[in-house]
C-alpha cells in the first residue's frame, strides 16, 4: 500500500519542471550576486582612475596631502585634520559605546529573566541595528547639539556614532555570550565560583573574540558614516581638532565637501581621500580578524 502511494506522489510531480525551476532560481541568485560585485568593481575602478589622474595630471603630492589641513584653495588642501578628527572620533566612540554595549549584553544574557519585556527589548535592539544612520544624526542634533547647547563639536559627533554602533555591539556581544556552552558555566559553579566570577573569568574570556570582532566591525562602519556627522554640523573646518570639545571635519565629511566642489582638482582630492578612507576600513577589518584569531588561540 505504501509503495503504491509513493509511486502516485512521484507520478504527480513534473521532475523536468522542478529541475528547470531550480536552475532558474540559481541563475537569479547568481545574477543578483554578480550585480553587486560588478557595481562595487566599477566604483573602485572609478575611484582608482580619479586617484591616478590626481597624482599624475594634477600633481597632488601625498606628502602635502597628509601634512596639510583643509583649505578653500585647492592647491593648499590636505587631509591631516580630517584623519586626526576621525581617529579621535573612533577613540571617543569606542569609549562611549563599548562598555555600555557589552554591559547591556551581559545583563540581557546572564541576569535578565526570560520574559516578554526582555524579548521585546532584544527585538527592538535588533531593529535599531538596522535603522538608517541619519536618524541617529537627527537625534544627536536635537538632543545634544541644540537641546543642551553642545554645538557642532567632536564630542557630539562621537555621541551620534556611539548611538549608531551601540545596538551592533550589543547584538554581537549577545551572540558571542550565547555561543559559550552552558557546561562551561556549570563547571565554574561546581568549583564554588559566584555568578559574577563565572562571568568575569570564564564566560567573558570565551566570548571575547566575538565581542571584539563585532566592536571593531561596528567602528569600521562608523568611520565611513557621513550623514550623522553632517547632521551635527561637521561640514568644513580648515584646522585640526585638539580635543573632543573642538569643531572638526572628519574624513567622510571632508570627502563630501570636496566632491561637491565644481573644480576637478577638488574631485581628484576627494578620490585620494576615498582611497585613504578605504585603507582605514580595510585595516580595521584586518584588525578584527587578527584580534579574533589571537583570542581564539589564547583561549
Amino acid at each position: 500500500m505504501s509503495t503504491e502511494t509513493d509511486d502516485t506522489l512521484f507520478t504527480d510531480v513534473d521532475l523536468v519542471w522542478e529541475h528547470r525551476k531550480n536552475r532558474i532560481f540559481l541563475a537569479i541568485i547568481f545574477a543578483a550576486s554578480l550585480f553587486g560585485v560588478v557595481a562595487l568593481a566599477l566604483l573602485l575602478l572609478d575611484v582608482a582612475s580619479d586617484f591616478y589622474v590626481g597624482l599624475t595630471e594634477y600633481n597632488i603630492s601625498l606628502v602635502d596631502f597628509f601634512t596639510r589641513d583643509g583649505s578653500r584653495r585647492e592647491e593648499l588642501s590636505g587631509f591631516r585634520g580630517a584623519i586626526v578628527a576621525s581617529i579621535m572620533l573612533m577613540i571617543v566612540t569606542a569609549i562611549l559605546s563599548f562598555f555600555v554595549g557589552v554591559g547591556s549584553a551581559i545583563y540581557l544574557e546572564e541576569y535578565a529573566p526570560d520574559n516578554h519585556i526582555t524579548r521585546l527589548i532584544e527585538a527592538n535592539l535588533a531593529n535599531l541595528a538596522g535603522v538608517p544612520s541619519i536618524v541617529y544624526g537627527l537625534l544627536a542634533l536635537a538632543a545634544f547639539v541644540n537641546g543642551i547647547g553642545m554645538g557642532p563639536i567632536l564630542l557630539a559627533g562621537a555621541i551620534a556614532l556611539g548611538l549608531l554602533v551601540m545596538p551592533i555591539i550589543i547584538v554581537s556581544s549577545q551572540e558571542a555570550l550565547r555561543a559559550v556552552p552552558d557546561g562551561v558555566r556549570n563547571g565554574s559553579y561546581a568549583t564554588g565560583a559566584t555568578e559574577w566570577q563565572t562571568i568575569r573569568r570564564v564566560v567573558l574570556p570565551a566570548a571575547m573574540p566575538g565581542i571584539m570582532t563585532g566592536t571593531i566591525l561596528g567602528l569600521a562602519r562608523a568611520i565611513g558614516e557621513t550623514a550623522p556627522l553632517i547632521m551635527v554640523g561637521a561640514l568644513f573646518v580648515n584646522r585640526m581638532p585638539y580635543g573632543p570639545l573642538d569643531r572638526f571635519s572628519a574624513m567622510p565629511t571632508q570627502i563630501y565637501n570636496w566632491a561637491a566642489e565644481p573644480s576637478q582638482h577638488f574631485i581628484h582630492l576627494a578620490a585620494v581621500g576615498i582611497v585613504v578612507l578605504l585603507a582605514f576600513v580595510f585595516a580595521m577589518n584586518a584588525a578584527a580578524i587578527y584580534v579574533r584569531n589571537k583570542y581564539e588561540t589564547e583561549v
